[in-house]
């Protein structure tokens, strides 16, 4: 798959993501977030855990509970709490700070570059979505603010372990610990805040099967191959999508009004989204054969972590040597494999 292909598949995730607030306005129960949060999670990750039958082992019990918290549990419970204690628009947009930690973070730890690139495009999405979704009259709630940030925080932390940890097996048995930790997580906070949902509408069936079918099964199989295959400040900023699509579903399916500033920042998002990618930069271009070496070593180490096999990879499992090895020099850059 090329990159290309690779990175319209994971954006597909942020934006199932964003329906997630027409359908839980339209179909689902009122005051039901944390029942939706679990049946969005745990029922698809022992599905995807019975069709593998694999169990984590050794250090992966820990490693996959920590990743299911973070990227799971942690962040719907705080988004939750954040949506309860603030408008919507301010716990968008502060929930929104995520990709600007992964860039922090990726830096730091991951030694992603292109770090001016990625921090104008971080801080230019962010600006975007306070034009979408914030109204002049927003009121701020110190602990409704704080969880909003923990949440963008818990989900950019758990994006870069991820890259760093990678996979011990398979994506759809990664994707299923995850789930299903996260799901557990939350069952407790579901049952003491809400108890057991009564009699279910077919409204509220449907709303809750688009939630784990299409915003958990089908979004986190592609948000995870996204995330062990690309860098993760690009996949990051590919979450600024969610709001943006909310936005606009809004508009276009409950008759909501779009004001001219939420048209810019729309216009901004999806800028700042193709600015971060570095879809129109050209790579650098290394005289030294070993660069290009070391670039295709490591594409085919994400790749094979997302269950993708790159021309080099597969030569090498057969034994026969990559053809850039025989010349004096190629391109590389620091993006996923092409």
């Amino acid at each position: 798959m090329s990159r290309m292909s690779l990175l319209a598949a994971t954006a597909i995730a942020p934006v199932l993501w964003g329906t997630t607030y027409l359908t839980t306005t339209e179909l689902l129960p009122e005051g039901r977030p944390f029942t939706a949060a679990v049946i969005r999670a745990l029922p698809v990750g022992l599905v995807l855990i019975a069709w593998t039958r694999q169990l984590p082992r050794g250090a992966w019990w820990w490693k996959s509970a920590v990743l299911g918290a973070l990227n799971i549990g942690a962040f719907f419970a705080l988004l939750f709490i954040a949506a309860y204690r603030l408008p919507g628009g301010v716990a968008a947009t502060l929930s929104a700070v995520s990709p600007l930690v992964v860039a922090v973070l990726a830096v730091s730890f991951l030694h992603e570059g292109h770090r001016i690139r990625t921090f104008a495009a971080s801080g230019i999405g962010l600006a975007g979505v306070a034009m979408l979704v914030l109204t002049p009259g927003a009121r701020l709630d110190a602990w409704g603010a704080l969880a909003a940030v923990a949440a963008g925080t818990a989900t950019a932390v758990g994006v870069v372990l991820t890259k760093r940890w990678g996979t011990p097996t398979g994506l759809v048995t990664f994707t299923g610990w995850q789930l299903t930790w996260g799901g557990i997580m939350l069952v407790p906070v579901a049952l003491a805040t809400e108890g057991i949902p009564g009699t279910l509408s077919p409204a509220n069936i449907a709303g809750f099967g688009w939630l784990a079918v299409a915003g958990g099964l089908v979004a986190y199989l592609l948000w995870f191959r996204g995330v062990l295959a690309l860098p993760a400040t690009q996949v990051s900023l590919l979450t600024f999508l969610a709001p943006l699509t909310a936005t606009f579903l809004g508009f276009l399916v409950a008759g909501q009004s779009l004001t001219p500033l939420q048209l810019i920042g729309g216009a901004v998002i999806v800028a700042a989204v193709i600015v971060g990618q570095g879809l129109f930069t050209r790579p650098r271009q290394h005289n030294a054969v070993g660069s290009a070496d070391e670039h295709n070593t490591g594409s085919g180490r994400r790749a094979e972590a997302a269950g993708l096999r790159t021309p080099s990879v597969a030569r090498a499992h057969r034994g026969v040597a990559p053809r850039h090895s025989r010349i004096r020099s190629a391109p590389a850059c620091d993006t996923a494999p092409r």
